[in-house]
């Protein structure tokens, strides 16, 4: 036997390649003090408008506790801040600091370069198909992650 039939299941291999992009991309982001989820929530906040954590759970796919630990935790950072919203004030508009703008530009580079990386080694083609085989993978599977 050559191969272990572990090594020929789809979640093998998919939990694989995202552990090796996850370390790969950590170990970049710990140079700026930042998690994989913490520049989730700078790139939603600050390149593509999604302010409120109802809503960067929705975006980042995971539970809404987990975004509110994860938001506490970046204001403590100083990468961002929180505002009261609304008429009665219950509802929280997050923001960048210029500190959370910066770390997200910096680290958005980076996150280029790993995308590049991984996707460089397949045609355009097959990168498309991956692309849609993925999709096609999660559709319906709509589980609440504590974790991404």
């Amino acid at each position: 036997m050559d191969e272990y039939t572990l090594h020929n299941r789809i979640g093998f291999k998919v939990t694989r390649l995202a552990r090796l992009m996850e370390a790969r991309l950590e170990g970049q982001l710990e140079e700026h003090g930042i998690t994989r989820l913490m520049w989730c929530v700078l790139r939603g906040v600050g390149m593509e408008g999604v302010t409120t954590p109802s809503a960067l759970a929705g975006y980042i796919c995971i539970a809404r506790p987990a975004i509110s630990r994860l938001l506490k935790n970046m204001e403590h950072k100083g990468l961002l801040v929180r505002k009261s919203t609304g008429a009665d004030g219950r509802y929280t508009e997050v923001c960048l600091t210029a500190k959370g703008k910066q770390t997200m530009e910096a680290c958005h580079v980076l996150v280029q370069e790993l995308n590049a990386h991984f996707s460089e080694k397949l045609a355009p083609q097959t990168y498309e198909d991956f692309m849609q085989a993925v999709d096609t993978l999660t559709d319906g599977e709509n589980a609440t992650l504590m974790r991404l």
